[in-house]
């Protein structure tokens, strides 16, 4: 905790008084990921828990408890008051993180045990990330600097890594997790987002080689296929990273005014 504080103070100073922006900034970041072990001393000397103990401050990193909900909580806390005094663009990649995890954790706490299935934390994921995509979008349109790239990547992590290992429950729900990452896809050129690109590429590669392994089962052709599939994707990308500008200027062209005003500034 004293490390933190030291940290919490001389990096607003020399990012303010200095103007050594980069040090600054990266102590400010350090102090803010202190925060989580600071309030776990604090709940270990009290013996306070959300919930129940959740054994050592390693297991913070290991395992989903409800128990860790406070520490997440004081870390947005801190950070949003760092951000209020250093506009550091890289203080929003530990809150990403922490919303990142709170996403998994929030599970115990929503259902009142300590004892959930995989399908309910799935689904708290996937909803908990799509709040987090939503906000980072609203951060892109309102700043200049980049404050929202890891929002954009912690929360597709909690969206589609949540999404991804659901059940499927049959074809058409493996069709409509497809046509999501397609949007995903399309989206990308739209927000100047590669990170969606990638996360949805994943997504429809996932798909095709699903489909191939129900076409080809127990056929000789079933390496040629998954060979073919790999290729296109490299292929694919290829192609697009040669012709991104051209491709990515058409697509927002053809949008209604009305939608190109949505878009973050640098878009417009």
């Amino acid at each position: 905790m004293t490390y933190g504080c030291i940290f919490g103070l001389l990096g607003p100073h020399l990012f303010r008084e200095r103007k050594l922006y980069v040090a600054g900034g990266l102590l400010t970041v350090v102090a803010v990921c202190m925060t989580p072990l600071a309030v776990y001393g604090l709940e270990r000397a009290t013996g306070w828990w959300p919930q129940a103990n959740p054994g050592s401050y390693h297991d913070y990193y290991v395992w989903v408890k409800g128990s860790w909900l406070a520490m997440e909580l004081a870390t947005l806390a801190a950070g949003g008051v760092a951000l209020r005094f250093v506009r550091f663009p890289f203080l929003t990649a530990p809150l990403a993180f922490t919303l990142w995890y709170m996403s998994m954790d929030l599970t115990p706490l929503l259902f009142g045990k300590t004892d959930f299935s995989g399908p309910q934390q799935l689904w708290v994921s996937t909803a908990f990330g799509a709040v987090i995509l939503v906000i980072a979008y609203l951060v892109d349109r309102r700043t200049r600097d980049d404050y929202a790239f890891w929002l954009y990547l912690f929360g597709l992590a909690a969206f589609w890594g949540g999404l991804s290992m659901m059940d499927s429950g049959g074809p058409w729900s493996r069709f409509g997790y497809c046509v999501v990452n397609i949007v995903l896809i399309a989206v990308s050129p739209l927000l100047d987002r590669r990170v969606f690109a990638v996360f949805g590429s994943f997504g429809v590669a996932g798909y095709l080689s699903y489909l191939v392994f129900r076409l080809f089962r127990n056929s000789l052709f079933l390496p040629m296929a998954l060979t073919v599939i790999g290729v296109g994707v490299i292929v694919g990308t290829v192609a697009y990273q040669r012709n991104r500008a051209r491709m990515d200027a058409y697509m927002v062209s053809v949008l209604p005014a009305g939608l190109r005003r949505l878009l973050p500034a640098e878009r417009e």
